[in-house]
């Protein structure tokens, strides 16, 4: 069989291995080859992530710091420094930007490339990836990961399969065949209630899914299942996404000490998201009516939506709604974990009332405050009582990016 000189379809996966504690042992010599790691400050108990070194011991993202030691009761922990990770993720994105700009950042140390336009340019898709690894690691002096193939699920899934420092080319005529024998759930997107519905209709591996007919997957998911099975094949749809989607909902959150009962504590958290959600609001021209307000306990979430007079940025009004969810939801309760999100941002309306002088004396306050945390940093000037907010520092949103509504911590 004759192959394409050039792919028709040509994606490219660059994944950043162990990227917080790589860099965190780059910065200090004394930690090559240690067992690291990262938590969410001195007091943070669940690792962020951790060293290769770290995971020989079976230690893993989500593990409580307890349990890592006992595994391996060398482990050094490091505070995580989020602004510093995500401007070494800002340099590495734009170095990449350079190879080519159909440019999907994914998170803060994932990007989806599209390659397929530049192969004239540069040369075969393995010397692409080739060409990817060295100048992240000329530009950051870490190590990445990269697979490559016809399709973002594929690419993603290569670039899983021999790190760290790894390299897996998967031509699309080949990507079938290299996938019939792999589980779905080694898929990404494909877990939780999708992995059952499948294994429920005898879809355990990949090459199963070529007797499910896409009819049943369309039926229960939508454009989502006939995805699902596309996917499975080696043949996922799904672009290369260049611009920043509109945001569907803004938030922050906090894990608390265990089990915290203080209603002073508990309204301090609240405020703390409160009042970032609503920076992060004015810093986008955005504003919203709706919001998630919930305290986590033991046996699940107490709090829901709520709803302010007219779309907001201000933290007091949204604060408020968390004083209401204190009031009537929250009985004493054991909490570890506080949730504020706006959940229908929508651009700020500058036209307002007709007959409205400009912004309110409260809007002025606010606008006045974002210039001054925007250049000594965030919370520089605040609510009194914030200054006994979490000693914890932020943390680097999932979604993270380097530009646009996902560029925070």
């Amino acid at each position: 069989m004759n192959r394409p000189a050039l792919w028709p379809r040509a994606i490219l996966l660059m994944d950043m291995d162990a990227f917080f504690a790589s860099l965190e042992q780059r910065d200090n010599p004394d930690l090559q080859g240690e067992p690291v790691a990262i938590t969410n400050g001195e007091q943070g108990t669940c690792i962020i992530t951790c060293s290769y070194e770290a995971r020989k011991y079976g230690i893993h993202t989500g593990m409580r710091l307890k349990e890592a030691r006992r595994l391996c009761p060398e482990l050094i922990r490091i505070p995580s420094r989020p602004r510093h990770y995500a401007a070494v993720s800002t340099a590495i994105m734009e170095a990449l930007r350079d190879i080519t700009p159909d440019m999907e950042v994914f998170s803060v140390d994932e990007a989806f490339l599209d390659i397929t336009h530049c192969q004239r340019l540069h040369g075969t898709p393995e010397h692409i990836a080739r060409m990817v690894k060295e100048r992240v690691q000329a530009v950051s002096g870490l190590k990445c990961s990269v697979g490559v193939s016809g399709d973002k699920t594929t690419a993603k899934w290569a670039a899983q399969q021999n790190k760290p420092d790894g390299l897996l080319v998967v031509p699309p005529w080949e990507a079938a065949a290299r996938l019939a024998g792999e589980p779905v759930t080694a898929l990404s997107g494909i877990a939780g209630g999708i992995g059952r519905f499948l294994a429920e209709h005898g879809v355990q591996t990949c090459g199963d899914m070529q007797r499910l007919p896409i009819s049943v997957l369309a039926d229960h998911f939508g454009n989502l299942g006939r995805r699902i099975w596309l996917m499975a094949q080696g043949l996922d749809p799904a672009p290369v996404r260049l611009e920043v989607e509109p945001p569907k909902s803004m938030g922050h959150g906090k894990v608390m000490p265990p089990d915290t009962r203080d209603p002073q504590k508990l309204s301090t958290y609240l405020q703390h998201m409160a009042e970032k959600v609503a920076s992060r609001l004015r810093r986008h021209d955005m504003q919203a009516s709706l919001f998630f307000i919930g305290l986590k306990t033991r046996i699940g979430w107490l709090g829901g939506r709520y709803r302010t007079a007219a779309p907001t940025d201000d933290g007091a009004q949204i604060i408020r709604l968390c004083r209401t969810l204190l009031r009537e939801e929250w009985h004493g309760q054991g909490v570890h974990q506080v949730q504020v999100t706006a959940l229908d941002p929508v651009p700020r309306d500058y036209q307002g009332d007709l007959f409205s002088e400009g912004e309110s004396p409260q809007q002025q306050i606010n606008f006045l405050r974002d210039r001054i945390n925007g250049r000594y940093g965030d919370f520089s000037v605040a609510p009194a009582s914030l200054l006994n907010r979490s000693p914890a520092p932020d943390v680097i949103a999932p979604a993270w990016q380097p530009d646009g509504h996902r560029k925070t911590v």
